[in-house]
């Protein structure tokens, strides 16, 4: 999928898997066709600086974006209109921005070393930001009950915080040995899947704040992005690389599954999967996305 003039940054699937979304280098949100490949309306335009994150709403009629500029908006999915004035708090760029279950808040991390919770309604921030992390917050997540926030930094930690009081949840998760950039959840809720520039993937237990076995290897470059199966058992794991390759990976054994998907010409910075678990989205430093059959 083309159109985008310099990196894309961050991916999404819409609910029904009808429709990709990305944010883009070139300061622009896109919306395609997830079967045709073309893509819908006009680019969304409004952030003045990279937009390095992206989510839709679980009613898939919302866009929310952070961007470089400091900022998150938040979009009509149909019309591709900017809903309100930007979301404005952070004091840095806004790293990683995602959406409660409920589909009523906004969470985002930022450069800033801060998470912050938003009203999806209002725009208002709700209570203090979260501060706890020692550098940059690369990722955010939310549970699939919503009461939990999970982080990953420049720090090299997971911290896991209470949704409602803003307070972190024990100790930070450590074992990475650089940046935790990208971290998802499973639909369960019981674990933490985080990608580091260690080139490994950890999966964590989220209620002991422990490791289970050993890093997943065999990514040569950093692990830029990481997203869980939706298909129930969430028995694998997608991740994006800087070494240009997707790969999925069986949560039992910690192993890949097949080889790793090759077609990028440059560093893979996101991965989503389809709602049905069936396709692969992936966003690159070479411009382009990609679509894959995940069998």
């Amino acid at each position: 999928l083309r159109g985008h003039t310099w990196i894309v940054m961050s991916v999404a699937f819409s609910p029904d898997g009808r429709r990709i979304v990305s944010g883009s280098s070139d300061k622009t949100v896109r919306v395609w066709d997830a079967k045709t490949g073309e893509a819908l309306g006009s680019p969304l335009k409004g952030h003045t600086d990279y937009v390095r994150s992206v989510a839709i709403s679980p009613d898939g009629r919302r866009i929310v974006s952070g961007s470089d500029d400091r900022t998150i908006r938040v979009w009509d999915m149909e019309t591709g209109e900017a809903f309100g004035s930007p979301l404005q708090g952070h004091t840095a760029y806004v790293s990683s921005v995602t959406i409660s279950p409920d589909g009523r808040r906004i969470v985002s991390g930022s450069d800033d070393r801060t998470i912050r919770v938003w009203d999806m309604e209002t725009g208002d921030a709700l209570g203090t930001p979260l501060q706890g992390h020692t550098d940059h917050i690369l990722s955010v997540t939310i549970s699939p009950d919503g009461k939990y926030i999970v982080s990953g930094s420049d720090d090299k930690t997971i911290r896991v915080w209470d949704m409602e009081t803003g307070e972190a949840f024990g100790a930070p998760l450590q074992g990475h040995t650089g940046p935790v950039a990208s971290v998802a959840i499973f639909s369960d809720g019981s674990r933490i899947v985080s990608g580091s520039s260690d080139k490994t993937i950890r999966v964590w237990d989220a209620k002991m704040g422990v490791a289970l076995g050993f890093p997943l290897q065999g990514h040569s470059g950093y692990v830029s992005s990481v997203t869980i199966s939706p298909d129930g058992n969430g028995n694998r794991i997608v991740s994006g690389s800087n070494d240009q390759t997707v790969r999925v990976w069986d949560m039992k054994t910690g192993k890949a599954v097949g080889p790793p998907f090759r077609g990028h010409t440059a560093g893979v910075r996101s991965v989503a999967i389809s709602p049905d678990g069936k396709r692969i989205v992936s966003g690159s430093q070479d411009k382009t996305i990609r679509v894959w059959d995940v069998e």
